[in-house]
């Protein structure tokens, strides 16, 4: 007879529950793409949103320390100043102190007494009265000369110690904002090789094919070439200034106005009214003028790099600083 097939044994519990997690992982990755999924880097629109807004919360800081820097400068000068004018006024109380202790150690010894019999045996009456008039008038004298010396020192002393209180707290300013600096900048750091990686790797488009600007300048020349760049992708205008189209010497002429430097609408002008630079101290926020007839004009955004309004058809763009015959280099304010 033959045997007929045998039971499946039962499944333990254990492995029961260890299958049914075991489907449950495998629907966790499907649903999710992956349990190695590496979470996508952000888009350079993205990392640009981010570095400005860290900029903005850099600049101020970065024009506090500027300022605090300053004042601290002043405030060394003067106390230092204070301190010149303290040394002689130290040297002037203490040379009238030795005299005036001189004369009460000769009076101790008996000397002023021998020095009035003198004047009292010799000479006229009258004579007598005049000298001890001297006598009187110069210890008057003396004692006034000590005396309006020890104050203007006492009060160039209180002056300094007061400067000296102010140069402490300004050094702690100075030191905190330095680190709050420090904090920022490794930030925009680490934001900045993002922002490269994203470009290298196409994220820009074709508008924008390198970072804009390439680093960020302080000041005025900062808020200039930042505007320019957020105009990148708008239509070219013949005329335009703004807010929706440009023409080349609008667009400088916008951005530097929001730098509070005013330009004239005309890139030959432009050229007029900016202080010349040469190539080697290019910075982001020159304007770099194409031509010889000057009919053309960018904005320099660093790593040889210019943005522009090009021609009717071309909306605002990048492109290489030597791509057009390069006629002179201006910066405005």
């Amino acid at each position: 007879m033959t045997p007929g097939p045998t039971a499946a044994a039962p499944r333990s519990r254990w492995y029961r529950c260890t299958t049914a997690l075991a489907a449950l992982t495998v629907t966790a990755v499907i649903l999710t793409g992956g349990a190695t999924a590496a979470h996508a880097d952000p888009t350079v629109d993205e990392i640009e949103r981010q570095i400005d807004a860290d900029w903005n919360r850099l600049e101020p800081v970065i024009e506090r320390h500027n300022a605090t820097r300053q004042d601290l400068a002043v405030k060394r000068r003067e106390a230092d100043a204070l301190a010149a004018r303290i040394a002689p006024l130290q040297q002037q109380v203490d040379a009238a102190m030795a005299r005036v202790g001189a004369l009460a150690a000769r009076a101790y010894k008996g000397g002023s007494v021998r020095a009035v019999n003198a004047l009292l045996g010799s000479g006229s009456p009258g004579e007598v009265v005049e000298q001890l008039g001297l006598l009187d008038r110069y210890a008057h004298y003396q004692q006034q000369d000590v005396r309006q010396a020890s104050e203007l020192r006492d009060e160039l002393v209180a002056a300094r110690n007061v400067l000296e209180r102010t140069i402490a707290q300004l050094t702690r300013t100075e030191t905190e904002l330095a680190a709050k600096r420090r904090q920022i900048d490794a930030e925009i750091d680490r934001l900045q090789r993002l922002r490269l990686r994203a470009y290298d790797s196409g994220g820009g488009g074709p508008l924008r094919p390198a970072p804009c600007p390439a680093s960020y300048p302080g000041g005025a020349a900062g808020t200039a070439v930042k505007f320019a760049c957020a105009q990148i992708g708008k239509p070219y205008a013949w005329g335009a200034e703004g807010p929706n189209a440009y023409d080349c010497s609008g667009l400088m002429l916008a951005a530097w106005a929001r730098a509070g430097v005013l330009l004239p609408h005309n890139a030959a002008r432009q050229r007029q009214v900016t202080a010349s630079v040469s190539r080697a101290v290019l910075r982001p926020g020159d304007l770099v003028f194409y031509y010889r007839d000057l009919h053309h004009v960018g904005m320099y955004v660093g790593d040889g790099w210019v943005v522009h309004a090009s021609r009717a058809g071309q909306p605002v763009k990048m492109k290489p600083l030597d791509s057009s015959p390069i006629h002179s280099f201006g910066r405005p304010g």
